[in-house]
């Protein structure tokens, strides 16, 4: 991966801007460099400010995903394992903020997740919050989160709601998340 090394688009690709959260095109030719690319999704910066690009698109980028494929995930260990929950939680440790390269859990923005079996059908309820309750990015990363549990064979259902009570604040994030962030 060429992090932080100037690369040109080799087509037209969508986007999402950060922090708004609209919807962009990006033209083919266009100059960009990938300043972080984990959960699958790629924070680039451009001429024009900082976008979100997913792995849908990643081609876009000159990256192989296929070389990737055939890495298990710690949520497929949890799944053979039985372990289910632990798989959603293994999940939702893979959606990131586009800005802060600590995943949504060490970050302390998800405050609970269920997970409930009935009637042969698996759902998952999260609730989760921002940083910042103006983050025009938090429709994008509940459906990134959403999606991603969704990828996990045995869930029917997934929920992913955004709560504001109680408010983040730094205290919540975990101790490898401060350490990701230069915080201890």
């Amino acid at each position: 991966m060429r992090t932080h090394e100037e690369i040109e688009l080799n087509r037209e690709v969508e986007a999402i801007q950060i922090p708004s959260g609209n919807l962009i095109s990006l033209p083919a030719g266009t100059r960009v460099m990938i300043t972080q690319a984990l959960g699958g999704t790629y924070t680039i910066a451009t001429q024009a400010g900082l976008a979100r690009i997913s792995k849908d698109n990643a081609d876009a980028l000159g990256i192989d995903l296929d070389a990737e494929k055939d890495k298990k995930s710690a949520a497929q260990q949890a799944i053979e394992a039985g372990d289910l929950e632990k798989a959603v939680w293994e999940q939702l440790k893979m959606v990131y903020d586009p800005e802060i390269p600590v995943n949504i859990v060490d970050l302390g923005l998800v405050y609970d997740c269920t997970v409930k079996e009935e009637e042969g059908e698996t759902t998952v309820n999260v609730k989760m919050t921002l940083t910042a309750p103006g983050c025009g990015m938090g429709p994008t990363i509940a459906a990134d989160a959403q999606s991603k549990i969704m990828n996990l064979g045995p869930i029917s259902h997934a929920q992913v709601d955004l709560v504001w009570d109680p408010p983040w604040n730094q205290d919540m994030i975990s101790e490898e998340g401060r350490m990701k962030l230069g915080m201890v």
